[in-house]
């Protein structure tokens, strides 16, 4: 197992629970009345800004474009050592998407508030607490953005290209694996911190003293691209049928936690997406038997 039982129990739960409350928070974003009267699935304006105006159907190519070049920048960044341009862009993203999510179900001024508040503590005064807690909502803003960009189609062929790309870049190029030890190091990390004890340990480093916990982590694309997919679930099919895709995400990624390697490198979105697309399969069925 790639960690223990108990570690890998919280870390699944704690997935499932970030994909639950991003359901929540994008199903809040769905404009009833409007929806009520073209008879397909509208969306409120976002709080701050609008959305991209991109075709449906083309749009994962703008989508794994933005990836791609995101990828090369946070590479450049590492190798010339500039850890402070991508806190200010992480700072930024923390903020934006946070207020989105606080936004459905709270005014925007105190949205703005609390998520200034935590993206700044997050940043500047990380800690596994804030981390996790901050990543229970920021999905939900990235879904209420980028769902209603996509359809079943493009959301599928993106699944399919991201999980490609995610094990090129773990195995082949091995560049993921850099940039998630990049990110760790600087204490700026998109996704998941599970620590195995709340307890530091002291170990030695050059004959001084370094506190350390050994961490399970789980990145931030490996859990918003199956949030995206149920959102688009929700948006073509409903609210039910997007709500059976998280268990079966969490069922591909515990797969993979049991029969993963403890100490190496795997590419989660091939397990991930498999679960996705096995819980549309499901989805399908069931709406099709009733």
């Amino acid at each position: 197992m790639k960690h223990t039982l108990k570690i890998i129990i919280v870390l699944l739960m704690s997935f499932l629970l970030v994909q639950l409350i991003g359901i929540v928070v994008l199903y809040e974003y769905v404009d009833v009345q409007k929806s009520s009267e073209t008879g397909k699935t509208e969306f409120k304006q976002l709080p701050i800004g609008e959305r991209p105006q991109i075709n449906e159907q083309f749009s994962y190519i703008p989508i794994m474009v933005v990836i791609l070049i995101g990828t090369v920048l946070m590479l450049v960044l590492i190798k010339y050592q500039l850890d402070w341009v991508w806190k200010i862009w992480f700072l930024i993203a923390i903020f934006l998407t946070l207020t989105i999510s606080f936004n459905a179900f709270i005014s925007l001024k105190i949205a703005l508030f609390i998520a200034l508040l935590l993206s700044i503590w997050r940043i500047f005064w990380p800690n596994f607490w804030v981390q996790n807690l901050s990543e229970l909502f920021i999905y939900g803003g990235l879904a209420a953005i980028f769902v209603p960009m996509f359809n079943l189609w493009s959301i599928a062929i993106l699944l399919l290209l991201v999980s490609g790309y995610d094990a090129y870049a773990v195995w082949k190029s091995k560049h993921m694996i850099t940039l998630a030890q990049s990110q760790a190091k600087s204490k700026v990390f998109a996704g998941l911190l599970i620590p195995y004890s709340l307890k530091k340990r002291a170990h030695k480093e050059h004959g001084q003293p370094v506190q350390r916990v050994r961490t399970a982590i789980l990145g931030g694309g490996d859990i918003g691209f199956p949030l995206l997919f149920a959102g688009v679930v929700l948006k073509q099919w409903g609210l039910w049928q997007s709500l059976i895709i998280p268990f079966f995400a969490m069922l591909g990624l515990g797969v993979l936690l049991f029969v993963a390697k403890e100490k190496k490198f795997y590419p989660a979105m091939p397990f991930i997406s498999a679960g996705c697309f096995l819980g549309l399969g499901v989805a399908w069925l069931i709406n099709f038997l009733l």
